[in-house]
Parts: structure tokens; C-alpha cells; sequence
């Protein structure tokens, strides 16, 4: 390439966002990178240089996410390649999470990101061209985890809303792909990334297998490489005809086929039911 892309990722100061701006900024890309804590960026990644901006950013406050993409334009001049990759996990089953338990993983997860494309569309629509990279889960394919039901739902959100823009941007010369990431061996599974429910209700075994199986079992266990996920967004970022859809991880792979033939398999059994509501 003859001249750099400026990316513009959230969630950068650990898991797999951070991963992808240290193979960003290594390979020479301008980078703004975002964080709700502006010194823990500072502290794994960097201070502000001529290539990298951290911004402290709240992604569920519109005017804190229209000051950043107007700073990011101000250093940069432009925007080429956004990564809504902020969130975090939610356990819990249905009937134990609260409402606002439910509504602030919603928050982030999904209105969050919507808050970014919003501000950032006006930018992309203007210099036609631009790439919006939105960090579902393989969980925003098949809800089948037992006390991962709101968390699911709001990939399923993302996956949603990342079809939509897929189609409503293509006019402009930008593009939109969700990505679907298996388990990938980041801290995603411990600390502020993974959330248990305040209240728990015993008679859900199998919510409850499942949580202590995450903390315990799958957490340090994962299958997937974080620096070989950053290498592939960066070649997804490159091509000229990219996926709307994009599984991540061997295990993403499978889970997606399974799922599929499922779908497929549920589907043709009820056909005739299905088709006998026509006039």
C-alpha cells in the first residue's frame, strides 16, 4: 500500500482490542485507540505520538463519542477502518438478571456501537470509502449456552444491525462486517470483561455448570491466538470485497456449521406447516 489506513478501534487497553492496535502500530498504521480509563491505555500502549491517539471515551454518552471521532478527524484528516470491538460479558439466566443488569450489557454492547457508527458514518459518507468492523461472538449465531441469554442477545443485536448497514452503506463505498470470535485466550473471561448475576437462583444447574466451567475450565484454555485474530482483521481490512459475514477461530468454525445444518435440518422438517398460511 502507498499510504496507511487510520483505524480507529474501541476497547483497546486489553483483550483482543489491544492486541490488534499493537500489530497496528508496529506495521505503521495510524491508530486511535479507545478506552473508558485513558491512562490504562497510556500504561499498556502508548502516549500520544504522531501515529497513535488514546482517547478516554464513553461509549454510551453520544457527545463523549462525537468529541472523539472529531478529534480522531482533526489529528488524521480522515477515518478508514472502524472496530466497534467494546463490550463485555453478562452470566446470568433470563430470570435472574435484573433489568438493569440486562440494559447496561445492552448498552455497551450494542448502543455503544451504534453511538460510534452514527458519528462516524458522516465522515465515511463524505470521503466514500471506509470499512466498519463490528465484534459480535459466536454467541451472536446460537444462543445455545444455558445463563448467556442477554449476553447472546446482544450479539445477535450486532449482528443484526451489522447486516442492515452492510446494505444500506454499499452506496457509499463503505463496507460492514460482522465478525464472530470463538474463545480466544484474552482476559475476556475474568476481571471487569465477564459479569456474574447479583441474585442466583440454585436450581439452575446447568447455568451454573456452565459459568464455573468459563471461569475455571475454559479461562487460560482457549483455543484461539489473539495475535493471529489481529492478523486476520488486518487482512479483512485489505480486501476489496470483504465478507458481511466472518467466523474467527476453529472452534467458531464448527459451532457455525453445527448451527447451520440445525437451522437447516429444523427448518425443511416443518416446511409444510410453514407454507400453509398462504392465501
Amino acid at each position: 500500500m502507498s499510504t496507511k489506513k487510520v483505524w480507529f478501534v474501541t476497547g483497546a487497553s486489553k483483550g483482543l482490542g489491544f492486541t490488534l492496535v499493537k500489530k497496528l502500530l508496529t506495521a505503521g498504521y495510524s491508530v486511535v485507540a479507545t478506552s473508558r480509563n485513558i491512562s490504562e491505555l497510556q500504561k499498556v500502549i502508548s502516549t500520544e505520538n504522531s501515529d497513535f491517539l488514546p482517547l478516554e471515551v464513553d461509549l454510551v454518552n453520544e457527545n463523549s463519542v462525537a468529541e472523539a471521532v472529531l478529534k480522531s478527524i482533526k489529528k488524521f484528516g480522515r477515518l478508514d477502518v472502524i472496530v466497534n470491538n467494546a463490550g463485555y460479558g453478562q452470566l446470568g439466566t433470563l430470570e435472574e438478571l435484573t433489568d438493569e443488569e440486562s440494559r447496561k450489557n445492552f448498552d455497551t454492547n450494542v448502543f455503544g456501537s451504534l453511538n460510534i457508527i452514527r458519528k462516524a458514518m458522516p465522515h465515511l459518507r463524505a470521503q466514500k470509502s471506509g470499512f466498519i468492523i463490528n465484534i459480535a461472538s459466536i454467541g451472536g449465531l446460537t444462543g445455545e449456552f444455558a445463563g448467556w441469554g442477554v449476553y447472546c442477545a446482544t450479539k445477535f443485536a450486532v449482528v443484526g444491525f451489522t447486516e442492515a448497514l452492510a446494505a444500506e452503506v454499499k452506496e457509499f463505498g463503505v463496507n460492514a462486517t460482522v465478525v464472530y470470535p470463538g474463545y480466544f485466550r484474552t482476559d475476556f473471561l475474568t476481571g471487569g470483561s465477564l459479569r456474574t448475576p447479583i441474585t442466583e437462583i440454585e436450581d439452575y444447574s446447568a447455568a451454573r455448570q456452565l459459568q464455573v466451567a468459563h471461569e475455571q475450565d475454559i479461562n487460560g484454555n482457549q483455543p484461539g491466538d489473539p495475535e493471529k485474530a489481529a492478523l486476520a482483521l488486518i487482512t479483512l481490512a485489505e480486501m476489496e470485497n470483504p465478507p458481511v459475514h466472518l467466523v474467527l477461530g476453529s472452534d467458531a468454525f464448527e459451532i457455525a456449521g453445527n448451527k447451520l445444518n440445525t437451522l437447516q435440518n429444523e427448518i425443511s422438517k416443518y416446511k409444510n406447516l410453514s407454507i400453509s398460511t398462504d392465501y
